[in-house]
């Protein structure tokens, strides 16, 4: 099958090989108007196999897959889904079974579909101000009586304070912006904030005067992943019912050289008192997110949820299979772990104590943003988390960190296709919903 095919084709899923024709030892059998996987139920690690058979599959140009018969359930088409989805086919699956689950899986993968587009697009094309009026339209058509928003732009960043974001991306011609997304179903001015998720949005790192590389800067369009991870978890949250009322908040910024960007030394003061010396510039995610989670902190929010694709320390701990995962709060790192399970969403938790506070030292302020070394020094993903928990209220409790190892992929691999992945979405939408 070397042409391109523009009709949907048929794909159905067996435990049993015994059908005629049926090569021993293959995965796929390939007829002229149907593809079959066979996966026995007892095969190890059956999901992510599924997943790399709809990658195979993506691969023979077929432009549309049907998923058919009586052999897929919810999470083997969902796993199909994500195998077979790649740039200019983001939605290209047709779903079986009861209508209310077609329905379900194809509202979730519109919304990955959004996230994922969101995050491949081109730096030229996103900017901080253009992500968070994306966002704000895409929430509000969800839930147009239950959303309003707030949005904190260029110098006014600094007249209220919001210092790390207003420093981070000072320099670049596209003002930097905090973003407040208000989903009140009660309407009530006055209920709770039940959980606030957090979200950097680095539109584009060159790395600052700490440049990156031509090969490392290369795909620093993603770097608002965890931005558009959050805005997907919520918007998913909302289509299946959401009943809470959540804040999320986009700290949204380009990182780029000029004679207005911040430099090595530089000293900010946070709204909260901290101080920090910029030890690198290109550790700039965790100065933006320090303001989203005092913000988030302010509204009494007893969950508090920020993303991030912050450190290569975490893509070399957990190889990009793995989201890692950081708390200071036992409770809430089990309920993330429940959350990943129940959403087939893979995460790690890796070490953070309060004393990762003090891991980037500097003289001359109460921190560094990072240490002057290659990548921040052994612990780099431990130390960013440290740094975090110097904005979050009440000793992190009720905090979580996800530093999003597999939200984007520069090439293609055996399980995905090239661009953003979506990871994370599922489970952060499960956590503000059923914890």
């Amino acid at each position: 099958m070397t042409t391109v095919n523009s009709a949907p084709v048929s794909i159905t899923l067996t435990t049993s090989n015994l059908a005629q024709g049926w090569q021993q030892g293959k995965t796929l059998q390939i007829t002229d108007d149907n593809i079959t996987i066979y996966l026995p139920q007892d095969t190890a690690y059956r999901l992510r196999k599924l997943q790399k058979a709809a990658r195979k599959i993506e691969k023979l140009d077929i432009d549309h897959a049907l998923l058919t018969g009586d052999g897929w359930d919810e999470s083997s088409q969902w796993a199909f889904a994500l195998g077979f989805s790649c740039v200019n086919k983001l939605q290209a699956v047709s779903f079986c079974g009861e209508p209310e689950l077609i329905e379900r899986l194809k509202n979730k993968l519109a919304i990955y579909a959004w996230s994922r587009d969101l995050t491949n697009q081109t730096p030229d094309e996103l900017y901080p101000l253009k992500l968070a009026q994306l966002t704000t339209d895409y929430i509000k058509a969800l839930a147009p009586k239950h959303v309003t928003t707030r949005l904190i732009q260029g110098e006014a960043l600094k007249e209220q304070q919001w210092m790390g974001i207003y420093n981070v991306g000072k320099g670049s011609i596209n003002e930097p912006c905090l973003l407040e997304v208000d989903f009140n179903p009660s309407e009530d001015a006055s209920a709770q904030v039940a959980a606030c998720l957090v979200g950097k949005g680095i539109t584009f790192d060159s790395g600052g005067y700490s440049i990156k590389s031509n090969a490392g800067m290369f795909d620093m369009k993603c770097d608002m992943g965890g931005a558009a991870v959050v805005a997907g978890a919520l918007a998913l949250a909302i289509t299946q019912g959401l009943d809470k009322r959540v804040k999320l908040y986009l700290c949204c910024a380009e990182n780029m050289i000029s004679n207005d960007a911040y430099k090595l030394g530089d000293i900010i003061t946070y709204k909260n008192g901290v101080t920090c010396e910029v030890a690198n510039t290109d550790a700039e995610g965790r100065l933006v997110l320090a303001d989203g989670l005092m913000a988030a902190s302010e509204t009494g929010a007893p969950m508090i949820i920020d993303a991030a694709t912050l450190t290569g320390a975490a893509v070399m701990a957990t190889g990009g299979d793995y989201t890692a995962l950081f708390a200071l709060d036992s409770n809430a790192a089990e309920k993330a772990q429940a959350s990943a399970k129940a959403t087939g969403e893979a995460i790690w938790q890796l070490p953070l104590e309060p004393w990762h506070q003090d891991k980037c030292p500097s003289v001359y302020s109460d921190t560094a943003n990072s240490r002057p070394v290659p990548g921040g020094g052994p612990g780099g993903a431990s130390n960013a988390a440290g740094f975090l928990s110097r904005f979050v209220a009440n000793d992190g409790a009720g905090w979580l960190h996800f530093d999003l190892a597999g939200a984007y992929n520069g090439t293609e691999s055996g399980l995905w296709a090239a661009g953003a992945t979506g990871l994370g979405i599922a489970t952060i939408a499960d956590l503000i919903s059923n914890h």
